[in-house]
């Protein structure tokens, strides 16, 4: 159990916590997760390197409220972190410290992500020595994260090295670098990133290269860089550093990520193609693996997200030269880690920027509580591993609803649908207080035309059809882009898992402000609201289905809108910001106890039959009512089937004649030559 602390308490608690926290440290934190460690052959003399790793701590440079076991619980927070380095360092100085990308992008603190760099200068504050990119690094733009760089660059603070393997500068020169190629090539060139890097640790030369995956290019929709196919890119720097540098040990830090499926795992499908890597530090998919995946000599680690976690990994050399895990551990960033005084004072410094350079304009502050909630939510893994309708999801499309239905958009239609995807949703409420800051983060990504932080909601129109297919997205393209999964007020729908895929939603419907069921008419145009991450992910989506689910964005006549950002909400000249609607929807609700804060409504302690699955394998019920993709999927079986039965009798029919033959050959042979008869009569007989 992770229990809260009391801020004001925090700072006193340092020096008596000194001898604890040694004595926790020593046993590696408590609660720790280990691996247990692995008979290895080795020498006496064996190479030792130790390395601590991070990756996905998404901003969250402070401690922050969560939620464990459905209690409210603080965790994470620059300043334990940095102690726990501490604690490694004064047991191993040549410890290691890397992170695998998507430092950026999650709390309030990315409101200054292109002015400060906050999380790059504060990576380099904790001890961190490389790093590489992930695709939330991208959501500023390139201008954004050139910006970021340059700052970091002329702070004068200590700063990771980064590194990036398989940017394919050759192709995008080829075709002339676009103005803003041209831009993240120079601020790169400037911070001096590079292909790999060699670090010596003690006695162990190792080579530190990065690479950039499959979907976190999927996932980055404002990235104008091209990419080399990562085994390949790995493949030949991995050559680079065994022969042009001689290393004794390869560290792949890879935003590229693990997942469940084994032909989508790309981090093990890197392993097993490049077995000369010996670790993988792996982000993107926030995966917290309590032992690491061995692929033969590749072990492989995750910590999952927003420094809930640090990793740790003991590696040892073998007879043989490769490495083995001696140790692995997950080390718990709890509240009973005291802090390190002066990273935790830097981090009160950026924090203290935020009030003043960002919230001051939405008329907010960092701890104003919008809100009291008594509601157990589901959480943000749970949209994405669960699929069915969330209290949480509910909740946030309601606030889209609420927020649009309630300003001056210059748009007097009536909101049909607010829809929100499960990949932007980035934490939960927990129980107690819910402040402008647990908004911010729930909801945190992206920037906006207007270069300030946090991503407009957009209007646009769709027909009943296409709101039909969006349906049917979450509920079929889903399962292979759970980001995808969709949370929509205003349309309720049914579907069954059994069912062909693209044909899995039975029944779909819009509900009115008071309730009632609509029918949705195929032809007619309904009012649409999402954020524009979600209109920009919509390419993504039609890729996935293979251009079949095609949903085109409208304006209110009809005509198609080329360029999503047209459809972007501003009211008074400044644009809707996502996280600001839902903050505006907390402070509607009514104060059901008298204390003067609203009351997160009893309500949503219920779901809310938006989305119901209908578990289902009755053969009628699986094939009834094929609309046109199953009925071509069905053909298309069918035809298979038929070619199959087709090729099958080809078969036999060819072995028949072969057989026939032999028979008439053999027949021929006799007859023309006793001998033969008398050599093979066993067979003839």
């Amino acid at each position: 159990m992770i229990f809260a602390r009391s801020t004001g308490l925090r700072r006193l608690t340092t020096a008596a916590a000194a001898f604890v926290l040694s004595l926790t440290l020593a046993v590696g934190a408590a609660g720790s997760v280990h691996a247990e460690t692995r008979d290895i052959d080795h020498n006496l003399d064996s190479k030792v390197v130790d390395i601590i790793f991070t990756h996905d701590t998404h901003s969250h440079l402070d401690e922050f409220a969560t939620i464990d076991h459905g209690e409210r619980t603080l965790a994470g927070g620059f300043g334990a972190i940095k102690t726990v380095i501490n604690g490694k360092m004064s047991k191993n100085p040549d410890t290691l410290v890397v992170d695998a990308g998507d430092f950026s992008m999650g709390t309030l603190l990315q409101s200054i992500y292109d002015k400060e760099s906050t999380e790059l200068r504060m990576l380099g504050n904790i001890g961190c020595e490389v790093t590489t990119l992930g695709n939330h690094e991208f959501d500023y733009r390139s201008e954004g994260l050139a910006g970021a760089l340059n700052v970091a660059r002329e702070s004068g603070d200590p700063l990771p090295a980064m590194v990036l393997s398989n940017l394919d500068w050759a192709s995008m020169e080829k075709k002339g670098l676009t103005p803003e190629q041209q831009m993240l090539k120079d601020a790169f060139d400037a911070y001096g990133m590079k292909e790999y890097t060699v670090i010596t640790k003690g006695d162990v030369k190792i080579g530190i290269f990065g690479l950039f995956g499959i979907d976190s290019l999927a996932c980055a929709p404002t990235c104008v860089l091209e990419f080399r196919d990562c085994i390949e890119a790995a493949t030949e720097v991995v050559a680079k550093l065994k022969t042009q540098e001689d290393v004794d040990l390869v560290l792949c830090i890879s935003h590229s990520g693990t997942v469940d499926n084994p032909k989508k795992s790309e981090d093990e499908l890197l392993a097993k193609a490049v077995p000369e890597i010996d670790f993988i530090v792996s982000g993107h998919t926030h995966t917290t693996l309590e032992e690491p995946i061995v692929i033969k000599n590749t072990a492989i680690g995750s910590c999952g997200e927003y420094g809930k976690y640090v990793g740790s990994v003991s590696l040892m050399q073998e007879a043989t030269g490769r490495w083995s895990v001696s140790d692995y551990e997950l080390i718990p960033i709890v509240p009973s880690i005291p802090e390190d005084e002066a990273t935790q004072s830097k981090v009160d410094e950026f924090f203290s920027l935020v009030d003043s350079v960002y919230l001051k304009d939405f008329g907010y502050t960092r701890k104003q509580v919008l809100a009291q909630n008594d509601i157990v939510f589901s959480t943000s893994p749970d949209l994405y591993t669960i699929h069915t309708d969330h209290n949480l999801g509910n909740l946030l499309s309601d606030a889209f609803y609420y927020a649009v239905s309630n300003s001056n958009t210059g748009d007097s239609h009536t909101v049909d649908a607010a829809i929100v995807p499960s990949g932007c949703v980035r934490d939960t409420f927990a129980k107690g207080d819910i402040t402008v800051e647990d908004v911010f983060n729930a909801y945190s990504l992206g920037i906006g035309p207007d270069k300030v932080a946090g991503y407009p909601l957009l209007s646009f129109y769709l027909t009943g059809a296409e709101l039909k297919t969006g349906a049917e997205i979450d509920a079929s393209v889903s399962d292979l882009m759970d980001s995808a999964r969709l949370f929509i007020h205003g349309v309720n729908f049914t579907y069954n898992p059994h069912r062909i895929l693209l044909n899995k939603v039975t029944d779909c419907y819009l509900t009115d402000a008071d309730g009632n069921r609509k029918e949705l008419e195929n032809n007619t145009l309904y009012r649409v609201v999402c954020d524009l991450y979600s209109g920009q992910m919509l390419g993504a989506v039609t890729d996935v289905s293979y251009g079949i689910l095609k949903v085109q964005p409208k304006f209110a006549d009809g005509t198609p809108i080329e360029n999503i950002e047209d459809a972007i909400i501003t009211c008074d000249g400044k644009e809707l910001k996502a996280w600001a609607a839902i903050a505006s929807y907390m402070e509607s609700f009514s104060d059901a106890d008298g204390d003067g804060i609203p009351n997160v409504p009893a309500s949503y302690g219920e779901l809310h039959g938006r989305k119901v699955v209908e578990e289902n394998r009755d053969p009628i019920s699986i094939l009834k009512n094929p609309n046109k993709y199953s009925i071509v999927i069905l053909l298309v079986i069918l035809i298979l089937i038929t070619l199959l039965i087709l090729l099958v009798r080809f078969i036999v029919k060819r072995i028949r004649i072969r057989r026939q033959k032999k028979r008439e050959r053999d027949a021929a042979l006799l007859e023309n030559n006793p001998m033969f008869r008398e050599e093979n009569s066993d067979t003839i007989e």
